[in-house]
């Protein structure tokens, strides 16, 4: 008896194993390892003709803690995800409550909100780039009609970021809207009818019922829009490369920029291995601070 429960015990070990052995091998080859590596790497010199690659410790860390630049990037970084995140879920949100809703044409409108999902991220930039065009573009064009002066927005340092994180929330948005359209139509109606039968006007029903079994998917879109916060490069590459004078240059493309405009592969593994750290860092605390406020059915 004591044989066959050890056997029945080691066969579903075996089986869970086979199940969780793809995942696995896929985060070991392409996430575990080269993080492993970037970290390792972080801790050397930049090679040059003259001088090989030598273990300098924590010198690019220190280094990069020094550079202002970094400073500027990281708070770049800070204001994109700052403002991009919570608007985009709050758009997402409205639209996917209005997409839901009973009325003619809601099929077209879902997909007029989903469209600047599908276009390509290149030709997303490139259409805002056509907006965005002094004198000529579609706004300077608008705002001439009442008089304004033309504004130059992607060349000037105060308008040049806030420029980028207009096109995000405008591409994400959609996005987000798909994960809350789908997880308002798994919601019971017996729900909204016995919040009717209560008096519950439709605020309270929102904030009492919608809004925590919605709370899943925020989570996960928080995650998402988190992590795509320090993704974003294609549209820096079309727009600004990052200027004028840094003032809209995140991580991602300066980690791209140190390591294959400058050769500075170290340097772009200590950032890298940063990023990483802040963002596994960010990832915990929204787990936490949302776990007792998640109801799963």
């Amino acid at each position: 008896m004591i044989s066959s429960d050890r056997h029945e015990r080691r066969r579903m070990a075996m089986y869970g194993w086979m199940l969780l052995a793809p995942a696995l091998i896929m985060l070991t080859t392409f996430a575990f390892l080269p993080t492993v590596s970037a970290l390792w790497r972080s801790f050397f010199s930049r090679e040059t003709s003259r001088n090989p690659s030598e273990f300098i410790g924590l010198e690019n860390y220190t280094y990069l803690f020094q550079d202002p630049i970094f400073w500027q990037v990281a708070t770049n970084n800070l204001i994109y995800a700052g403002v991009t995140i919570p608007v985009s879920i709050v758009i997402a949100l409205s639209m996917a409550l209005w997409a839901n809703s009973k009325m003619q044409g809601r099929t077209f409108l879902r997909i007029a909100y989903f469209t600047p999902t599908m276009l390509p991220m290149i030709a997303a930039a490139n259409l805002w780039l056509f907006f965005y065009t002094p004198d000529i573009g579609l706004i300077d064009s608008i705002t001439g009609l009442f008089g304004a002066e033309p504004v130059n927005w992607l060349g000037q340092p105060e308008t040049a970021l806030w420029a980028i994180i207009v096109v995000t929330i405008w591409k994400e948005a959609g996005f987000y809207m798909i994960f809350y359209l789908a997880a308002l139509q798994t919601i019971p109606p017996d729900l909204r009818e016995a919040a009717i039968i209560e008096g519950a006007s439709r605020w309270t029903y929102l904030r009492r019922i919608v809004l925590p079994l919605l709370m899943p998917t925020t989570l996960f879109v928080m995650i998402n829009a988190m992590i795509n916060s320090v993704k974003l490069i294609d549209h820096l590459f079309i727009l600004t490369k990052g200027g004028p004078n840094n003032a809209s240059k995140l991580l991602l493309y300066w980690i791209w920029e140190t390591a294959f405009s400058y050769f500075d592969r170290p340097m772009a593994a200590a950032l890298t291995v940063l990023v990483l750290a802040v963002l596994g860092l960010v990832a915990i605390l929204q787990f936490r601070g949302l776990e007792g406020r998640i109801h799963y059915r």
